[in-house]
């Protein structure tokens, strides 16, 4: 429970996408409970980049599978989900307009902290895995890449590259931590098993699916579909769910473009839309039923995947070896990260001297008088509004 309880603080909070979700992980776990090194935390998410899926879904699953196993996994997701998906289903019945529903000024507020709470986040594994010109190189090459490669396989190609890079350059090991956690309750007989089903599931559904006329079946398939398929995550989803549910005529553009809209506004993964794409379609199952369809499909690949690769992933990270390879791997991650501090949370957030300031208050906040992100996210919510109501 108290897994649960830390995660969903953070699903109420974590307001600013993909990329600030997991600079709130890192404070969390990493700055402030040191429940896992600064290795481990770049281990996992450059696994989760080359993942398909929501990545940083996929980052809370396995820190609660890192800490609890397969069910603390469970509790992580389900708290980390929960507010967003219950938001977007609340918005499916047509309760409440989400986008009109928090004033411009708190928006701006809560952007700005997630600009910051990236900034220190990647300030801080800087300092940890790239403690020397060749390794900033790598990190600085990696930045590059993410931003000039036109695709959404870009984070894997940096990530390779940098591993690459680290193997010819004999990167630091000192900057390695000697004995990195793995997903220790998770048996290679269940990793095997996740694989499998994973690939039964993936060539399966459309078979059965096509057999048996059920909306239900396609829904199931439409969606595991898309959350074993989509690279990249979060807005790199929209245009295939676009496509998965507006093409057959289950869900209108203008109410597609609504959820949309409404995802911006509230805190947590974006791929909660699921859960409004299932309440609002046309054809049953639809409401509470069709919408929570829906995000276990999108999920389910999430859980499958990490399960049956992450033991494997974390054993060859921790062979003696490797050590270089990961040291590469690491400064890598960093690249993508502060690739996507640019763009697209500074270039969409801080367009203003305001915005700017709000930035730099919610960064000192943070790194300096060491407040815990729950409560700068608050504080700048509040400061926001008020500024731009007095204003």
């Amino acid at each position: 429970m108290a897994l649960f309880r830390i995660f969903l603080r953070l699903g109420l909070t974590s307001f600013g996408g993909p990329v600030a979700h997991l600079g709130y992980f890192h404070e969390e776990f990493v700055r402030q409970r040191r429940w896992l090194t600064e290795s481990d935390y770049a281990n996992l998410v450059a696994l989760c980049q080359f993942l398909p899926g929501p990545a940083s879904s996929q980052v809370g699953i396995g820190l609660g599978m890192m800490r609890r196993g397969i069910p603390g996994g469970f509790a992580a997701w389900l708290g980390f989900t929960l507010p967003s998906a219950g938001l977007m289903l609340l918005f499916g019945y047509g309760i409440a307009t989400w986008q009109d529903a928090i004033p411009p000024g708190m928006l701006d507020g809560l952007k700005a902290v997630a600009v910051a709470v990236v900034a220190h986040a990647v300030w801080g594994m800087g300092q940890r895995f790239c403690p020397d010109a060749r390794l900033v190189t790598v990190a600085v090459l990696g930045v590059a890449g993410t931003l000039l490669i036109p695709s959404a396989f870009a984070p894997m190609i940096v990530i390779v590259l940098g591993g690459l890079a680290g193997a010819l350059l004999g990167g630091d090991e000192s900057g390695q931590e000697a004995r990195d956690q793995a997903f220790p309750t998770v048996s290679h007989r269940w990793s095997i098993a996740c694989v499998a089903v994973f690939a039964l599931l993936l060539f399966g559904l459309p078979l059965v699916s096509v057999q048996w006329e059920s909306h239900t079946l396609a829904l199931i398939n439409s969606f595991f579909r898309t959350g074993a398929l989509v690279f990249g995550g979060g807005h790199v989803v929209l245009p295939l769910l676009q496509s998965t549910v507006v093409a057959p005529g289950w869900v209108t553009r203008s109410d597609f473009l609504s959820g949309y809209g409404a995802a911006q506004a509230v805190p947590g993964p974006l791929f909660s839309l699921s859960a409004y794409l299932g309440t609002v379609s046309g054809v049953e199952p639809n409401g509470w039923m069709g919408g929570l369809i829906c995000l276990a499909a999108i999920y389910l690949p999430s859980f499958l995947l990490l399960i049956g690769v992450g033991p494997f992933w974390m054993a060859v990270k921790n062979h003696r070896y490797a050590a270089p390879v990961q040291a590469g791997v690491n400064a890598a991650v960093v690249g993508i990260l502060l690739a996507a501090l640019y763009d697209p949370i500074w270039t969409s957030t801080i367009v203003s001297a305001r915005h700017f300031l709000q930035f730099i208050a919610a960064y000192a906040l943070l790194a300096f008088w060491r407040l815990p992100s729950w409560a700068v996210v608050l504080i700048s919510a509040v400061t926001g509004w008020w500024w731009l109501a007095g204003s």
